[in-house]
């Protein structure tokens, strides 16, 4: 897979205008500075820039007609002209009596129920970006490769970790062979084991964290299908990723770090992948689910004494 942002994007349709917030967050980061200045003025006001020419839309950012292009076609829009029909759709769509965005951060002396209104207002958003734009292709593709496969290996360090653990036991609950390996060096020495109708998951919200992309790399060399669950598509990670599967790139503030505001957009994907995996395997998928509620029944059964 290309590291080249624009390919890893690009799709036979432009995406929809509901879409098109969720994507200015997810590519920002990965934006020169000039396109930035783009990106966040369409997101923050659509219905003015819909208004504006392309020559107007550069004046306002400060930047020139040429990168106003570059940032539309980067968004996956054919050209401005799109761009701009998108524009409008998402003005329309804001102003159809959607609540008020809360926007501010949570503060060390917010009261409880302030804590708890924005942190489920955050959460909505991130599964909504992610959603929005999450490649379906490559999920399919991902998806038909760990339903075939002999074995699953999954990276994660840290908070992805967790992700990655919470990934292979519904697999394992399912009747697949899905081990998640923290230690790097255990990584390593099984994704030596790995070849061809195999599959590698890694877990990175950076794209960039060098003990999952090692044994990735490894795997990928063995021959085994390589995915990549991560939040910067145009990453390191994605040079070994056979499928790329973008989560959404949440928010961060002082109380509210980036492990922390990823990992609901990781658990998103990986239930995607997860449900797709069962629908694929559900004539040997539901008697294995099946059997593993029964062998732990007793467990959840109030003892007698």
């Amino acid at each position: 897979m290309t590291s080249d942002v624009k390919e890893i994007f690009s799709s036979d349709s432009p995406p929809a205008p509901a879409a098109l917030a969720a994507k200015v967050r997810t590519l920002a980061p990965s934006m020169t500075r000039s396109m930035q200045l783009v990106a966040e003025a369409v997101a923050g006001d659509p219905a003015g820039c819909a208004a504006l020419t392309v020559t107007g839309l550069a004046e306002r950012t400060g930047t020139s007609e040429a990168t106003v292009v570059r940032t539309a076609r980067l968004l996956g829009y054919p050209g401005y002209r799109d761009l701009r029909l998108a524009l409008a759709g998402l003005a329309a769509h804001q102003e159809s009596g959607r609540a008020p965005a809360v926007t501010a951060d949570i503060a060390v002396d917010d009261p409880i129920a302030d804590v708890v209104a924005k942190l489920a207002y955050d959460e909505q958003q991130t599964l909504a970006d992610t959603a929005a734009g999450l490649d379906t292709v490559q999920l399919g593709a991902a998806v038909a490769a760990a339903s075939t496969a002999r074995r699953i290996d999954i990276y994660g360090v840290g908070a992805s970790s967790l992700v990655g653990q919470d990934l292979a036991q519904k697999l394992l609950r399912i009747g697949l062979i899905a081990h998640a390996h923290m230690d790097p060096h255990l990584a390593v020495t099984n994704a030596v084991q790995l070849r061809s109708g195999d599959v590698a998951i890694a877990i990175t919200h950076s794209g960039s964290t060098g003990d999952v992309i090692e044994p990735l790399r490894v795997a990928f060399d063995r021959g085994a299908t390589t995915i990549a669950i991560t939040g910067r598509p145009d990453g390191p990670v994605s040079q070994y990723a056979d499928h790329v599967l973008t989560t959404s790139t949440a928010r961060e503030s002082e109380l509210r770090p980036a492990a922390m505001s990823s990992r609901t957009s990781q658990l998103l994907v990986v239930d995607c992948l997860f449900i797709g995996v069962a629908q694929r395997t559900y004539e040997t998928a539901a008697p294995a689910l099946a059997a593993s509620y029964e062998a732990l029944a007793h467990r959840h059964t109030p003892r007698t004494r």
